[in-house]
């Protein structure tokens, strides 16, 4: 019986030289495909197989989700994306009690701050793996490979930046413009319907590419936007 699987955490090709491998040693399983594009690996096989078997045979970097209904569901968009949900908040309320009785400027500030300081931390939890995955998206890094080493780093200087009062403009224009890019491809890659990992956090959670991206890089668009033009 054929069956399709997706498979998120994949970020090069010996990623998927090595889960063809790994695949091709389960038995029962034959005729293994693997697509990086795709996020998926498609295989013959002569017995039932769920997915934690097929994960606990690729290992804690990679989750196994199903397409067919042969598979048993795995878990919602909702719970993978709640890492992503409760760093918002603990950086939200940070903000607030950082910028209590000032003005909305400095709390756009402060949140900014806390949210590029906090983004950069989880892409340095795992710094090797975050350049490829971030190319599977973003415009700039898919032209400039070097570009995604950097971006960890860069974060951290818009962090620093925002939460000590330095440079702000650069800041904000910097923000501006990478986000609205990364922004643009990400747009594209749901529009395309590529199941990929999101490297917002880095590749050390298990984040799907979802509308969520699109909504946080939006909320620190509009806040750099509006301190750039004086409007708050």
């Amino acid at each position: 019986m054929k069956q399709t699987v997706q498979i998120l955490g994949m970020t090069c090709q010996n990623c998927v030289k090595g889960v063809t491998e790994k695949l091709n040693f389960m038995d029962g399983i034959s005729q293994v495909e693997v697509s990086l594009e795709n996020a998926q690996a498609s295989f013959d096989n002569s017995k039932s197989i769920d997915l934690a078997q097929l994960e606990a045979t690729l290992g804690d970097k990679y989750s196994v989700h199903p397409i067919d209904s042969s598979m048993p569901a795995g878990p919602s968009k909702l719970k993978q994306l709640r890492p992503l949900f409760l760093i918002f908040i603990y950086v939200f309320a940070g903000s607030l009690f950082l910028s209590r009785g000032a003005s909305n400027s400095l709390w756009m500030s402060n949140f900014m701050g806390l949210f590029f300081i906090v983004f950069s931390f989880f892409k340095f939890l795992d710094y090797t793996s975050f350049p490829a995955s971030f190319q599977q998206y973003d415009p700039i890094a898919k032209r400039v490979p070097i570009y995604g080493w950097v971006y960890p780093f860069m974060e951290t200087f818009l962090g620093l930046s925002f939460l000590f009062q330095w440079q702000i403009t650069y800041a904000l224009w910097i923000t501006l413009i990478c986000l609205s890019i990364t922004t643009i491809g990400v747009i594209a890659t749901l529009r395309l319907k590529k199941t990929i990992q999101c490297a917002c956090l880095g590749t050390v959670l298990d984040l799907p590419m979802t509308e969520a991206t699109i909504i946080e890089n939006t909320i620190m668009i509009v806040m750099a936007g509006l301190m750039l033009g004086g409007l708050v």
